[in-house]
């Protein structure tokens, strides 16, 4: 049983390492790469000892601890506070209304924030989206005798389909290079030639644009 939790833990540590990376390029200095790693193997260890294969797949049990790991630690550094919460959800909102990432000016001029408060609420509402991307699935688990939760997988599971339509070609490209695929933020922009910092805009647009359809706000 040790040498499993020692296979799993090799396995892992790269998807650690992934998420960590993907997210310390827009993470203010005072972040570093290696405390992130370390707070995802610290989760990764409790979930591996933690994990019941009757309630969901290892993985998706697994990533979702690591991010919420990483998320606790950068709430520990109190580096969103509620005034910026509100903002990201407003810029949010915004994307979803467009389409696509609005400017600067846009955001401004339909929120009324401060020009220079409106940089830092974009940059955070996409490391938001970054955040939440390998978590973002339906675990809604389809047992005998479930009915009501049947019922609902399959509603979102439909939502999901009709969102994923209505995503753009190049959204629906860096999604599947992602989640397909499983690379980085890095090798995505390696193969569509554009930078980092663009696929993590065309990224976090996408799951703006795809929670908004199965969640209905």
């Amino acid at each position: 049983m040790s040498w499993d939790k020692e296979k799993l833990v090799k396995e892992m540590l790269p998807f650690v390492k992934k998420i960590a990376e993907d997210l310390i390029h827009t993470l203010p200095p005072n972040v570093e790469l290696d405390d992130l790693i370390q707070e995802g193997v610290v989760a990764l260890l409790s979930a591996i000892e933690r994990y019941d294969p009757m309630r969901a797949s290892f993985k998706t049990f697994v990533l979702k601890r690591i991010k919420g790991a990483m998320y606790d630690y950068l709430r520990r550094l109190d580096w969103m506070p509620k005034d910026l919460r509100r903002s990201v959800k407003m810029v949010e909102r915004i994307v979803a209304e467009k389409g696509s990432l609005p400017t600067d000016e846009e955001i401004a001029e339909k929120t009324g924030m401060d020009p220079k408060d409106v940089s830092r609420a974009k940059n955070e509402m996409i490391r938001r989206q970054i955040l939440m991307m390998d978590g973002f699935e339906l675990e809604v688990p389809a047992e005998e005798g479930q009915p009501d939760e049947n019922a609902l997988r399959e509603i979102l599971l439909e939502r999901l389909k009709k969102a994923l339509e209505k995503l753009s070609e190049k959204e629906r490209i860096v999604l599947s290079l992602r989640f397909e695929k499983e690379l980085s933020l890095k090798e995505i922009a390696q193969v569509l030639g554009v930078t980092e910092s663009r696929v993590s805009q065309i990224v976090s647009v996408a799951i703006v644009k795809l929670r908004r359809e199965v969640e209905g706000w």
